[in-house]
């Protein structure tokens, strides 16, 4: 991995840093491989129990560097490439689109520009949490082309087909309470980290299986009907009543004590 996107654990929780505050952490071919490594590295790590996604300095991205991108043509023809093993993904959708295997949440941490590609990152991840002065823009209809980094997947579970047009065919540049009004966002805060803390406190407080199972349940269901969904929550379910954490959750819940759980099993 390159310095341009960092990886720390820090009390169980990945911080994923885009790290190009200079240019607005506009995307580099090299930034988006070291994106997927980090959720390949998160879905491995069973003692995590959820990732921060977040821009250094004022932005969260400014999308696709299209100068950088140019000098690398034979690369960005590469990447294209659909993987049969990361669901037909390509270099340009798995980087957004990994966030939604990692078994626990992921919460990116939207501040200053989220636009393009940037965008796109951010509604791979399973909570957008952003500050009031956060500004968001389907930018790729500016350029003369289509957002192609998995957001005709992310954008249908958050918005009306109508609006996802809108934003895709003018590159209207939305502020963070037309975002929360429109669905593009999960919340809006002053100090958005802040709010991304506690609602990662909320979580470690329950059991790191239901949490995955949870997550696991909804990513595989949540566009298909009843007969597809009843047998995988009843699998799912049978899981975890077999698991140390339902059985420490169960205990602790009756005995009105604070549940120490053990390491994720799924």
């Amino acid at each position: 991995m390159s310095d341009l996107v960092t990886y720390d654990v820090i009390n169980d929780v990945a911080h994923v840093v885009l790290n190009r505050p200079d240019k607005l952490n506009a995307l580099t071919l090299d930034m988006l491989d070291d994106l997927e490594k980090c959720a390949h590295r998160a879905s491995k790590d069973k003692s995590l129990r959820a990732v921060l996604l977040y821009g250094a300095g004022d932005s969260f991205s400014a999308g696709l560097d299209f100068g950088s991108t140019a000098k690398q043509l034979i690369r960005v023809a590469k990447t294209f490439v659909p993987r049969p093993l990361s669901g037909n993904a390509n270099g340009f959708q798995g980087p957004a689109w990994a966030w939604r295997s990692v078994p626990v949440p992921v919460i990116a941490v939207v501040t200053g520009h989220c636009f393009g590609g940037g965008l796109q990152i951010a509604l791979g991840a399973d909570f957008r949490i952003a500050a009031s002065d956060a500004s968001f823009s389907i930018m790729e209809s500016k350029w003369g082309l289509i957002p192609d980094m998995s957001a005709s997947a992310s954008l249908s579970q958050l918005v009306g087909i109508d609006v996802a047009k809108k934003l895709t065919m003018t590159a209207e540049v939305v502020d963070a309470a037309t975002a929360l009004r429109i669905g593009l966002v999960t919340e809006v805060h002053d100090d958005p980290h802040a709010a991304a803390d506690a609602l990662v406190a909320q979580i470690v407080q329950r059991s790191p299986d239901a949490v995955a199972s949870a997550k696991w349940l909804f990513e595989r269901t949540w566009e298909h009907s009843s007969r597809w969904t009843f047998p995988i929550e009843q699998f799912l379910q049978a899981q975890l009543l077999r698991g140390k954490n339902s059985t420490i959750a169960r205990k602790a819940g009756m005995a009105r004590a604070v549940p120490e759980f053990v390491k994720r099993q799924f």
